[in-house]
């Protein structure tokens, strides 16, 4: 995996932080017990990557993408950012993690990735 800056990265990656165990209901994806501790979430974004990454770490925004319920949780918080120009599936395919929500940021994957959320249990900086 080629870490990149924002000139031409279309794919990224947000280190979560959930402070305390959280059950979410999660759009029409459903109900989910988040446990505390790391995650990992990986997105694309074709143009204005900068923006999609801006709106990902504000509180104020309507809840449009999975993400987005997860975020809005009180006790998570984005503690890192990573850029990519491999694809998004390959890049979350590489990261390793446990799924707790199935079909979390998945909705348009064709390569069953299973999610794009991974929990790697505990926390340590990247």
């Amino acid at each position: 995996m080629r870490l990149t800056d924002t000139q031409t990265a279309t794919v990224y990656q947000l280190d979560i932080l959930l402070t305390a165990e959280a059950r979410i209901t999660v759009g029409r994806l459903g109900e989910f017990l988040f446990p505390a501790g790391r995650y990992v979430y990986t997105g694309s974004a074709r143009r204005k990557l900068d923006a999609r990454i801006r709106r990902h770490l504000s509180r104020n925004k309507k809840l449009r993408w999975h993400i987005d319920y997860l975020l809005m949780v009180g006790a998570a918080e984005v503690v890192g950012v990573r850029l990519f120009e491999d694809g998004e599936c390959a890049v979350n395919q590489a990261t390793e993690g446990i799924v707790v929500a199935p079909g979390f940021g998945a909705s348009d994957c064709r390569r069953g990735c299973g999610s794009h959320l991974k929990f790697s249990g505990h926390w340590h900086q990247f």
